[in-house]
Order: structure tokens, then C-alpha cells, then sequence
């Protein structure tokens, strides 16, 4: 018998197997249908020996020294700073928008102060913003808006900028001075041996054990437990009742070079050229040393494995139907997945602990209607 069957070995259910194992003493089954734990943010090393992600890049950033802590007691870290440079116009720049952006563009001089004058000339006046687009002419106007934003989003998304949420341009923010790092949370680095070795250490509870190749449905007849916390679709555990939830997803492209580097930063997108939206090369964001260097290009697409809810209002529309069926459950629904909203790597931490704190008060009956759904979204 165990007290919790997990589904899921992502963040959200590796974070609530070993809180739920190590400080209330619960037996955990926690199971994935892949053939391995961590989640999007397993790593390995591919043939060559180069430590790569296998679904894309992952850079661990939070202002919330809650989780940091808490997943410092898995692993060491790396500092890292994540750069990000968008090849437009002939020109690499740095990319959010800051006062370099500007100058390398236009070949200007500008100090802060004079940026905030040339940015308040471009921007276009949005009685309301609804959408992406609105953000973006509202704080820089159109032409940056069509330099930056506008194909990148056509290719992530399949949809004008115009169609989508404001929600998803409010993540990128625009800068007055030279600030070029991608983020500025307080806490930027990257577990030292790897976000897999980390989740291992998690894992390594002897009242944790591990089931891999294993979707839930195989198992639920055949496994005595007392309550499920599942992190996978929340449509797919209702059988698609009311139709699917739509996401986009993402065809990576893995390629070792006989060189040391490849470009000039971590990653390099692309917004109005190529099919693919970025270039990611491992080595800057690991720092391993290698005579060799693995990168990878991302193409999205509209099938394969859900990695980003696509908000729009009919979109939420239908999740509300899905919410109202967890509602009445006694699984408990945690995660990107589970929640149908597009957590970074911190939040989804900082959700199962505050999910945790509410089993562990007794006070979990109420888990599905809200009150740890509503996570705050940082920039990414």
C-alpha cells in the first residue's frame, strides 16, 4: 500500500515525492511513461560526450530564495547568466531590447534617459491591450515590433501576435540601460552535474521507489494507494472529455560540430529568418570543456509532446471545464500540465511546495479549486 501514487517525474511530482517521503515518512510510487525522470529538464550526454537537454534549453532563474534553498539541498550550482543575441538585419543583438539594442540598430549613442525618448517616439497608443501585439507597438512601436516579435511569435505559435494573449509578450521586457542578461532574478545558475543528477539526489529516498515506462492507466488497477497527484495533461486524465486542450510543440534538431564553439552566446534567435526560432549551443550554459560542441535548433509545430498551453480565450475557456471536473476530484492536479499554464521551472517548484504545505496542514480537500493554482509569472 502506498499513501501517494504520482504521476509524473517532472518538477512538480519530484518536489512533492520526496517532501512527502522525507518530512511526513509517506511511501511514494511516482511513475513516468518516458524512460526517465526530470522531466523536460532531463540531461545527458549525448555520443560525444557533450552534457546536452534533450527537450531544449533549460536555465534555472527565481527571485524566490525559498526555492533556490530548497532545491540547493540536491545540488551544487553553477552561475550562469543567460545571454540571448536576435540576428535581424544583418546584425546580432542583444535581445530583451536594451540601450545596445538600440545604438547597434540605428547607429545612435543614446544614454538611457535618450533611449526612453526615442522609445516613447516609436510606441503606437493602445486604448486597450488584449494582445501580444498591443504589448509590444505599445512599449516600442511597430518597426521594433516587426523586427523582434512579430515572425518569432508566427513561428512559436502559428498565429499572429494579434491573436494571442498579452500574456505572452509581457514576458519579455524592455530595458533602458545596458543590461543584456536575459534575466535579472536574483538567483541565475545551473545545477553543477546536471538537472538529471539533481532529481536523482530527490529521488534517493528509500520510501521513493520509481516505476519508468509506465503511464498511469497501465498501474491503476493494479497498485494499492490512498491518494494520486498527477502532473500530466488534465485533459488526457479526463479522457478528453470536452476535446483536446491545444498546445504547440517543438521538433529538436541535435547537431555535433568538430570546433569548440559555434556562436558567439547561449542562444541566438532567429525572428524573421529560417524555419527554425533559435539556436541553443550547450557548452556556454553547462561550461564544460570539450574539443567538441553540440547544439540544437528548435522548429515548433502544432503535434507531438505538449510543451506550451496556447493562450487564448477560448483556450482558457475550455481548461475552466476541465478545473471544474478537478474541482469535484480527490486527485490532487499540479503543474504545467495539470494546470494548463505556462509555469517556468521555479514556479512549478514553488506550486508543489505550497501544495505540500497544505497536505501537510490537512488542508488538501481544497487543492483543485484555486487556492495554489494562481502562481505569479516572472519574465522568461
Amino acid at each position: 500500500m502506498f499513501d501517494y501514487l504520482i504521476v509524473g517525474a517532472g518538477f512538480a511530482g519530484c518536489v512533492l515525492a520526496e517532501r512527502l517521503a522525507a518530512v511526513e515518512g509517506k511511501k511514494v510510487l511516482i511513475i513516468d511513461k518516458r524512460n526517465h525522470i526530470a522531466g523536460n529538464a532531463y540531461d545527458f550526454y549525448d555520443e560525444a560526450g557533450i552534457l546536452i537537454h534533450k527537450y531544449g534549453p533549460h536555465i534555472f532563474h527565481t527571485n524566490s530564495p525559498d526555492v533556490f534553498n530548497y532545491l540547493s539541498k540536491f545540488t551544487a550550482w553553477r552561475n550562469y547568466q543567460h545571454k540571448v543575441l536576435a540576428h535581424t538585419h544583418g546584425q546580432y543583438v542583444p535581445i530583451p531590447i536594451n540601450l545596445n539594442t538600440i545604438n547597434s540598430l540605428y547607429g545612435m549613442n543614446l544614454n538611457s534617459s535618450e533611449v526612453s525618448d526615442f522609445f516613447s517616439s516609436l510606441k503606437e497608443e493602445v486604448p486597450q491591450v488584449k494582445t501580444s501585439e498591443d504589448v509590444v507597438v505599445k512599449a516600442v512601436g511597430r518597426e521594433l515590433y516587426e523586427m523582434f516579435f512579430k515572425g518569432y511569435t508566427k513561428k512559436q505559435w502559428d498565429l499572429d501576435p494579434s491573436e494571442l494573449d498579452a500574456s505572452v509578450a509581457s514576458r519579455v521586457p524592455t530595458r533602458t540601460n545596458k543590461d543584456d542578461r536575459y534575466f535579472t532574478d536574483t538567483y541565475q545558475a545551473m545545477p553543477l552535474y546536471g538537472y538529471t543528477k539533481m532529481f536523482e539526489k530527490m529521488l534517493s529516498h528509500p520510501n521513493i521507489k520509481i516505476m519508468l515506462n509506465t503511464g498511469y492507466h497501465e498501474i491503476i488497477d493494479e497498485i494499492n494507494f490512498r491518494r494520486m497527484i498527477f502532473t500530466g495533461p488534465v485533459d488526457e486524465y479526463f479522457d478528453f472529455c470536452y476535446g483536446k486542450l491545444p498546445y504547440r510543440s517543438i521538433d529538436f534538431k541535435f547537431e555535433t560540430l568538430d570546433q569548440k564553439t559555434y556562436q558567439r552566446t547561449g542562444t541566438i534567435n532567429y525572428p524573421n529568418d529560417y524555419d527554425f526560432t533559435r539556436i541553443t549551443e550547450f557548452k556556454y550554459l553547462t561550461g564544460q570543456k570539450h574539443k567538441k560542441t553540440t547544439v540544437v535548433y528548435e522548429f515548433p509545430k502544432s503535434d507531438g509532446d505538449p510543451y506550451y498551453p496556447i493562450p487564448r480565450p477560448e483556450n482558457n475557456e475550455l481548461y475552466k471545464r476541465y478545473q471544474a471536473l478537478a474541482a469535484q476530484s480527490e486527485t490532487i492536479f499540479v503543474g504545467r500540465l495539470a494546470t494548463y499554464k505556462y509555469y517556468n521551472m521555479d514556479q512549478v517548484v514553488a506550486q508543489a511546495l505550497s501544495v505540500f504545505k497544505k497536505i501537510k496542514q490537512g488542508n488538501d480537500l481544497n487543492l483543485n479549486r484555486g487556492s495554489v493554482i494562481n502562481i505569479s509569472q516572472d519574465n522568461e
